[in-house]
């Protein structure tokens, strides 16, 4: 038996476009609607097979917030966190770390990782209200 290849298409083409377009995490809505821009005719069960099998080859990571539909961003990026719009629900990229986290543990924890959501309303959001 021969192992399965997964092979370049031009819709798996179209979707990695949409990351390298922008900086900030992407929803499957938004990635199905950046990606039909090369490829008008794409589907979105297409869309949900070829994100994860990005995440699975380790070049997008998934990024999961409790009661919130999931965003996905290139993988390798240097430690970040990011900011949610209340109003559009978009996801921003934020550079950098506040940094002394670690000492809000508990006395005796180590801390191996954390992250930081910041919400609020986005200036585009504001300038529309």
């Amino acid at each position: 038996m021969r192992p399965c290849r997964r092979r370049n298409t031009r819709q798996r083409e179209a979707i990695r476009q949409a990351f390298t377009g922008h900086a900030d995490p992407l929803d499957v809505q938004q990635v199905l609607r950046a990606a039909r821009r090369r490829v008008p005719g794409l589907g979105v069960a297409t869309v949900y097979r070829t994100l994860g099998l990005l995440c699975e080859q380790g070049w997008l990571v998934r990024i999961e917030l409790p009661g919130r539909r999931t965003f996905y961003e290139r993988a390798g990026k240097p430690h970040h966190h990011h900011f949610l719009c209340r109003a559009c629900e978009r996801l921003y990229r934020i550079e950098g770390c506040v940094g002394e986290v670690e000492a809000l543990a508990p006395d005796g924890s180590v801390v191996e990782a954390h992250d930081l959501l910041l919400r609020g309303t986005c200036r585009r959001c504001r300038r529309a209200s």
